[in-house]
């Protein structure tokens, strides 16, 4: 009895993980940036098209957004794509625009932009995070992510109350057993 107890309690930790952990790919998140360039790539199912990547199907064009941190001067690439109707749904069909704003901030070097974007960085899979809005900005502070953290507040107490439902339900079904 004790060893499903054990397991039970192993699948709910491992969900949770996985659910935080897809939570934080999707979440918007904030960085304030000088941007240095951008530039324009076509690629397919398999990445970038060059002379040892040729297309295979169909290509799109995908924005790259480069970026560098004022304070600790590390480069960071960012996609710019529309997300279009599908997942995540950030709704985003504006990657000319939020690129052609990019652009001009590149042509000031001292100009801050604050980069809200989604995703992460795994530079063995050719990974960036994608860009859904860009804005000047004179504040190297990245703004307070109410949103995440209302969602989270909000989704413990879900966890918490359907935990002490579950309790109350087993105690019940104790004394039950007892009588």
């Amino acid at each position: 009895m004790k060893w499903i107890k054990r397991l039970t309690a192993a699948i709910v930790l491992a969900t949770l993980a996985v659910t935080a952990t897809g939570l934080y790919y999707v979440l918007p998140r904030h960085d304030v940036v000088y941007v240095t360039g951008v530039e324009v790539k076509r690629v397919d199912d398999d990445g970038v098209i060059n002379a040892e990547n040729p297309a295979e199907g169909p290509t799109r064009d995908i924005y790259f957004v480069n970026t560098e941190n004022p304070d600790t001067k590390q480069v960071r690439v960012y996609r710019n794509e529309d997300t279009g109707w599908g997942f995540p749904w950030y709704f985003k069909f504006d990657s000319a625009d939020v690129q052609a704003r990019a652009q001009g901030f590149s042509r000031d070097s001292t100009q801050l932009a604050l980069i809200r974007y989604y995703g992460w960085r795994i530079q063995i899979l050719s990974m960036f995070p994608n860009i859904t809005h860009v804005e000047a900005t004179k504040d190297r502070n990245e703004p307070l992510p109410i949103f995440n953290i209302a969602l989270f507040i909000l989704l413990g107490m879900l966890a918490v109350t359907i935990a002490i439902k579950l309790l109350r339900l087993g105690k019940k079904k104790a004394l039950r057993e007892q009588l």
